[in-house]
């Protein structure tokens, strides 16, 4: 009989028998694909130094460009981009895989990671790696394809043919390693339209600069076209900013809820490029396999996405050329009111689809909203008024004056509740109440920039959102108006670019779902205040938004100079109407 003293010691040789079995690595040989063979064309490497760079100044970097013996140019090539100067033996695969015909005539653009260089020899560099891999947001994707690309193209291989690149996403391919491959991902998640295809190897999706919210928001969000290949090991990282093998198998589990085209191989490596490099044929033909036919968004597992979209029921545009819209709002028929802020105009929407002026000068009104009497309640910005417009003689009155508002939300009994930032959000705004007669007081303080109002489908609650935080307010209504039980109750995604939310307009759903104008799209939330779902926008802008259409069940967004829509299954909770008692939430 073992005694508990032997027990602990063949435990504790068993636990190092099991890390040093982790820790021994296969090693992945090159396959054929990965070798240089006589007989197949070779294609040409190109060389240059960038150091023009206006988005991430002071850079100085090598780009080497890999052109194969069957470019032509006359077609703009499709195109590989890869981190920290490409890897992967990647020229000798993308030789032999053209050669088989496995993949496209491709140009290959391998970029090293930015530096800024010091005055002099007793100063260190600035290395800009992590800064332009491991940070979220658009601005890798923008030097690429606004910087790079132009600069590439005015090259010419050593037989004078003419460097010309696809424009379309479809086209494109982005991968790296590490830190490399989490900026792929991230270039194709800003950019969809511009790279469709992602080869991600040991990817650092951990909590360096943002990345591990990515399998949230692949959740979360509509899916996007894009296909991804994954690779990593169990003896990856697994140091101060998270566990690199496990990032990877939430990323690809979140990839497989979301519906995205991928494909993966794990192995037992460690933090390098050994079984990358063996498995890079492979993952090229898996992602250029289906070529030239579009990647596809796939169908999410999201049961809310499932709730709210229509298949086959995508944005469309409604409106465009204006200045900057806002102010949506619907009236009793479901037709749309809009404003344009800086043109001191307001436009409608037809229920047949079609815009129309509407009025000529509304004091730069912003915020809109009709009330049970049929008429359109107007923040008027240029006066600091709440003016009211009868929509047969469109004749203006005067609410309330002195109220420097931005959004309201009109009540049955005609009273409102208005939102008011104080010098731009620079001091501490308030909530109005407006009775239906003109007497006003302020029934909420210190929101840094309240913005967005609305009201619960019951209409017994009131939610504020705050354009610098990344909260909503939600407030109880007492009977005269004034509010209680201040909560902060919802909590908005913050794109890794901005400190804020960007809240603006919301508006509720007869199901007591609260869709919130983002920075990150409209967030849709349920009633215990988590965002479910996010739906971006077509142009990536988006303001305020209303319910409307005949059955209320399509909702329009305002989105800097444009107007878009799209049909939901979703009906729009009416502030004007009688109010409804959603069922109650799953906790």
């Amino acid at each position: 009989m073992f005694k508990p003293g032997i027990l602990a010691l063949c435990a504790f040789t068993l636990m190092l028998a099991a890390q040093s079995t982790l820790r021994a690595e296969t090693d992945y040989p090159l396959t054929e694909d990965s070798k240089r063979h006589e007989g197949v064309p070779a294609g040409e490497l190109l060389k240059f130094t960038f150091d023009r760079s206006k988005i991430f100044p002071g850079t100085t970097r090598e780009v080497s460009v890999y052109v194969p013996k069957q470019y032509d140019p006359a077609t703009p090539a499709c195109v590989y981009v890869g981190q920290d100067g490409g890897g992967f033996n990647a020229p000798v695969v993308f030789d032999n895989l053209i050669a088989k015909k496995e993949i496209p005539a491709l140009i290959g653009v391998f970029l090293t990671p930015g530096v800024v260089k010091a005055a002099d020899t007793n100063a260190l560099d600035r290395f800009n790696r992590s800064l332009e891999y491991d940070g979220l947001g658009p601005d890798y994707a923008r030097f690429v394809l606004t910087e790079i690309f132009p600069a590439v193209e005015k090259m010419t291989a050593a037989d004078g043919r003419a460097i010309h690149l696809s424009t379309n996403g479809n086209d494109r391919c982005i991968g790296g390693a590490s830190s490399g491959a989490i900026c792929a991902f991230t270039a194709a998640w800003e950019r969809p339209d511009a790279f469709s295809r992602v080869f991600s190897s040991i990817g650092t999706f951990v909590g360096l600069r943002g990345g591990n919210e990515y399998p949230t928001l692949l959740r979360k969000f509509e899916p996007k076209a894009i296909c991804v290949f994954q690779q990593d090991g169990t003896n990856d990282l697994n140091i101060y900013g998270g566990d690199w093998w496990m990032a990877n198998q939430e990323m690809e589990r979140a990839l497989t809820f979301a519906g995205y085209e991928h494909e993966h191989i794990w192995g037992d490596g460690g933090h390098n490029g050994k079984q990358a490099t063996a498995v890079f044929p492979d993952a090229m033909r898996f992602l250029w396999h289906d070529w030239p036919m579009p990647v596809k968004g796939g169908a999410s597992k999201n049961q809310f996405l499932h709730d709210l979209l229509i298949s086959g029921e995508d944005w469309q545009l409604v409106s465009s050329g204006h200045q900057f819209t806002e102010g949506p709002a619907v009236n009793a028929l479901g037709e749309v009111f809009f404003n344009d802020i800086p043109a001191s105009k307001t436009f409608k929407i037809t229920l047949d689809g079609k815009v129309e002026k509407f009025l000529a000068d509304t004091k730069k009104a912003n915020g809109a909203a009709f009330g049970a009497d049929g008429k359109l309640y107007l923040i008027a910005t240029a006066s600091n008024q709440i003016i009211v417009c009868d929509p047969v003689t469109k004749q203006f009155t005067t609410l309330a004056e002195d109220i420097q508002g931005n959004d309201l939300v009109v009540r049955r009994d005609g009273s409102l509740f208005a939102t008011e930032p104080i010098d731009g959000g620079n001091k501490p705004g308030n909530v109005w109440f407006v009775s239906a007669t003109g007497e006003k007081h302020i029934v909420d303080t210190g929101l840094k920039f309240p913005n967005g109002v609305t009201l619960s489908p019951d209409q017994t609650l009131l939610y504020v959102d705050d354009l610098r935080s990344h909260w909503v307010y939600s407030y109880q209504i007492l009977s005269d108006g004034s509010l209680t039980n201040k909560q902060r109750y919802y909590r908005l995604h913050v794109p890794d670019t901005a400190d804020e939310s960007g809240a603006d307009g919301m508006r509720c759903d007869r199901d007591g779902r609260l869709y919130v104008a983002t920075k990150m799209g409209v967030q849709v939330c349920d009633q215990t205040g988590r965002v479910n779902c996010i739906l971006p926008t077509p142009n990536g802008r988006v303001a305020n938004l209303t319910f409307g259409g005949e059955n209320f069940d399509t909702i329009f967004c305002t989105c800097g100079d444009k107007v878009f829509k799209r049909k939901l299954k979703a009906q729009g909770a009416l502030p004007f109407a009688a109010p409804n008692k959603p069922a109650a939430p799953h906790l």
